[in-house]
């Protein structure tokens, strides 16, 4: 089972077991515009919470992309760096970031859920 949580920075979870996959949200990238690069994480790197660990760039400006939780980088998105506008179309499918091992998942407790989140761009 995928439970879905929700950062005030605008990325979002998948959460299975320990892993979770990470990505911005639509709301993230409407405000962003065209997307046209994307850094990601390398593989093995150890994210602490709310450190910078990926970048975005969009035609209006760049933006970091913050680990939502500690823990290590397990695997990225090579179709994000041949085509980084998958942001714009699938910004909460297709287009996710990177997947990190969740180390204490009593960070999650800090998080929304989809109502929560709602509430916070309202």
């Amino acid at each position: 089972m995928t439970t879905t949580l929700y950062t005030s920075d605008h990325e979002w979870l998948a959460i299975e077991g320990d892993i979770a996959t990470v990505g911005i949200t639509d709301y993230a990238q409407q405000q962003l515009g065209d997307v046209v690069f994307v850094e990601l994480p390398k593989i093995g790197r150890v994210l602490k919470k709310a450190e910078a660990a990926a970048v975005v760039e969009s035609v209006k400006a760049a933006s970091d992309v913050y680990a939502p939780v500690t823990g290590e980088v397990l695997e990225t998105n090579p179709a994000l760096a041949a085509e980084p506008a998958l942001v714009n179309t699938d910004a909460q499918g297709a287009a996710w970031f990177f997947k990190i091992k969740i180390a204490d998942r009593n960070e999650l407790g800090g998080l929304m859920d989809e109502a929560a989140y709602k509430a916070h761009t309202a």
